[in-house]
Order: structure tokens, then sequence, then C-alpha cells
């Protein structure tokens, strides 16, 4: 629970990532799949793993780079590291989706 806090600020700014295809944020779609962190010297390291809606998404690199700058974007942790691992297992399905972007999308 050490970084309870920061992991709730990561999550603050990847709900301001949308995927430009499904006007529902990264997170509410249920595309991250973990964060864990720890300190690496000087500087917490956040590892956020997280996949995309299709293995072939057009915008992937665009993507994982927005994940990868959110470090930037928490002012309180100016040498924050965060670190997206990108993987296709288990594979992303409409059930991952918080019930807002369900209702979001009218799938509820």
């Amino acid at each position: 629970m050490k970084y309870a806090k920061l992991k709730e600020k990561i999550i603050e700014k990847l709900k301001e990532i949308y995927d430009p295809e499904i006007p529902v944020n990264l997170y509410d779609l249920g595309l991250i799949y973990a964060i864990d962190c720890a300190r690496e010297g000087n500087a917490p390291k956040c590892v956020v793993t997280m996949t995309l809606t299709s293995a072939t998404c057009p915008v992937s690199d665009s993507l994982v780079n927005q994940v990868r700058n959110v470090g930037s974007l928490i002012e309180d942790e100016p040498d924050l590291i965060i670190e997206p691992n990108l993987v296709f297992d288990p594979p992303w399905d409409q059930a991952k989706m918080s019930i807002e972007a369900k209702l979001q999308l009218g799938l509820l």
C-alpha cells in the first residue's frame, strides 16, 4: 500500500487518455491490467501493464507513448518513471470495461 496514492494519481492521468476510435478512456476501457511501483534509485518507477483492443491497433505506438508520458504529468513526483508493458495475454474483451464505459457506449 506504500504506493497507493501514487497509483491513484497515475490512474487519474490514465483516465485522460482516450482511444481515438472509442470515446472512452484507457482505464475505463479495461486496457490497464496492473500498475506496479517500486523505488529505483531516488525515483519511483511504475510499470503499467496494458493491452489494446486489438493487436493491430493503428495507434498503438501513440497510446503506449501517452502512457509513458504520464509520469511527466504528475507534478509532485518530478522524477517518476512510467514504463509501459504492452501485453496481449489475456486478450482484451468487453467484460474488462467499467460499468461507466459500458453505459457510455450503450452496452448496458
